[in-house]
């Protein structure tokens, strides 16, 4: 098994399992927020980076490596796009599903939803295509729906076990958790009803549905990769 993505609503425990996940497996493990910190790197210099080590020795290097190749490529097919350059990608990178939903379809001196799922759909199937890694989100179940070696995986819990761990990680009010909650799962359901045309939810999108209300993180992982490997 060479790529695992691990989906899940905010405080829902996803991002914990994914990667322990990618810990114990000794996998790349890509967030959204990699990625974005990745493009930001995009002005250093390859050479810069393969000097101080040959292997390009953090995941971020990698992945900010693959960006790169990315973009070259799609000038050198003459389909580059002035936007995505220096800090277009990392922009684009860093819209939530919220934005990125709310997208117009033509925005012909602007990013439209078809150059926003175009450039993602790519650098998602690039990274899937590097193996050994876990992805969190994105859209990535969708995506790589069928890409030999993945393993997709749905982590839940319940309203109550989200709003607690958010008021203990934010330290915030009950109802502001709670609101927050509600408001990001709306946000997450439209960005894939949008570009993929699927529910989230829909345990079908999956190979395996963990609920961390129930079963702990560790746990939790230990059955992901049990799952990998056994497939």
């Amino acid at each position: 098994m060479s790529v695992i993505t691990v989906s899940g609503g905010l405080a829902s425990g996803a991002r914990d399992v994914a990667r322990l996940v990618a810990v114990r497996l000794n996998y790349d493990y890509v967030d959204q927020q990699l990625l974005v910190e990745a493009a930001r790197t995009l002005g250093v210099s390859y050479e810069s980076l393969e000097s101080r080590d040959e292997r390009l020795s953090t995941v971020g290097e990698r992945v900010a490596s693959m960006l790169r190749s990315f973009l070259e490529r799609s000038a050198a097919a003459g389909v580059s796009d002035p936007m995505l350059g220096g800090p277009g990608l990392e922009l684009l990178l860093a819209r939530t599903y919220g934005e990125a939903a709310s997208l117009p379809e033509s925005a012909p001196h602007g990013l439209d939803d078809k150059r926003y799922i175009s450039t993602l759909t790519s650098i998602v199937r690039d990274i899937a295509g590097r193996g050994d890694v876990v992805i969190l989100g994105r859209g990535s179940q969708a995506i790589l729906q069928g890409w030999p070696g993945s393993l997709h995986v749905l982590v839940t819990a319940s309203t109550e076990y989200r709003i607690a761990s958010l008021v203990e990680r934010d330290q915030m009010a009950r109802e502001d958790a709670e609101r927050r909650i509600q408001e990001s799962d709306r946000a997450r359901s439209a960005f894939h009803r949008k570009f993929f045309k699927v529910d989230v939810e829909n345990p079908c999108l999956y190979d395996l549905v963990v609920r961390v209300s129930r079963v702990p993180v560790e746990a939790a992982a230990e059955l992901i990769i049990g799952a990998a490997r056994a497939a």
